[in-house]
């Protein structure tokens, strides 16, 4: 079986890091992931400047992107106005983003959650562009604690034609919880982070459910600015290493992507939350 990894580094990796890159810095880094073949990547996020910082400069790092044939590059949009200029950036996919409780789509979107329902329809509606809609916080909010899943059901199941991905947005759940939840709405896709340690496990329950789209980041980079303490995403490499010991294909090249977390942590000058780069892939 094959499943499709979507490489989140450029975008929920870098966000969260204390310096910002240059534009062209975070297009190398896509470019080099693209060259790993990794079959999808999240190139640039589409918000205010002042808001995220480290995200300013989206359509320079898209210009700079030298696409590669069989890689789709998408764009993060939290609002109409950031689905508007991901369209015109000539990017291939949307990924919108609807919170799953009113206080964290207030923080980190500055709108209630039927605020984002709507502009989530309009959005489907409008796009040409395939859509992917993030359901964050699906399984806990640092604000309002434990989500109630059918909350969550109800969300995903009010998305017609959306590709849904289930997000852990702050590293809580179990693998019970995410097979459950994967179970019931019967979303494609899940974004796990590694907070709590739990996010490998919750990727085979997942898998094991039946989704078939995992995002990841190169290293284990990532976080949320809205989220305390959300550290980083599970580590692209780390479960590439995990899939192809088990069988599961992702037509990933896992020397590629080591080197690229390798690059990467020269250029952050810091050791990278990943396992596998530093222990390096193993052919037993």
């Amino acid at each position: 079986m094959r499943v499709t990894i979507c490489d989140v580094g450029p975008r929920d990796g870098l966000q969260n890091e204390p310096e910002t890159l240059p534009p062209a810095t975070r297009a190398e880094l896509v470019n080099r992931l693209a060259v790993a073949n990794l079959p999808r990547i999240e190139a640039a996020s589409f918000v205010r400047a002042e808001a995220v910082p480290q995200m300013a400069g989206a359509e320079d790092v898209v210009r700079a992107i030298e696409r590669r044939e069989g890689t789709e590059y998408s764009g993060l949009a939290l609002n109409v106005k950031g689905y508007e200029r991901l369209v015109a950036s000539g990017l291939d996919r949307v990924n919108f983003t609807l919170a799953a409780t009113d206080s964290f789509s207030r923080r980190n979107a500055n709108q209630s959650v039927a605020e984002a329902r709507a502009a989530a329809a309009d959005v489907l509606e409008r796009s040409e562009l395939p859509v992917t809609i993030t359901i964050s916080v699906a399984f806990g909010c640092p604000f309002e604690g434990k989500v109630d899943p059918g909350v969550v059901a109800e969300l995903a199941g009010g998305l017609p034609g959306a590709e849904v991905v289930l997000a852990d947005t702050i590293g809580v759940a179990t693998p019970r919880q995410v097979r459950q939840l994967v179970e019931r709405t019967h979303a494609p896709g899940v974004h796990l982070h590694n907070t709590r340690n739990t996010g490998y496990a919750n990727a085979v329950a997942a898998f094991e459910a039946g989704a078939t789209l995992f995002d990841a980041s190169c290293g284990g980079l990532g976080g949320c600015p809205y989220a305390p303490r959300a550290t980083g995403n599970i580590a692209t490499e780390d479960l590439v290493y995990l899939f192809a010991g088990d069988g599961v294909d992702t037509g990933i090249d896992l020397d590629a992507l080591i080197a690229t977390s390798e690059w990467l942590e020269g250029v952050l000058g810091r050791r990278l939350e990943g396992q596998v780069y530093r222990a390096g892939a193993w052919a037993g």
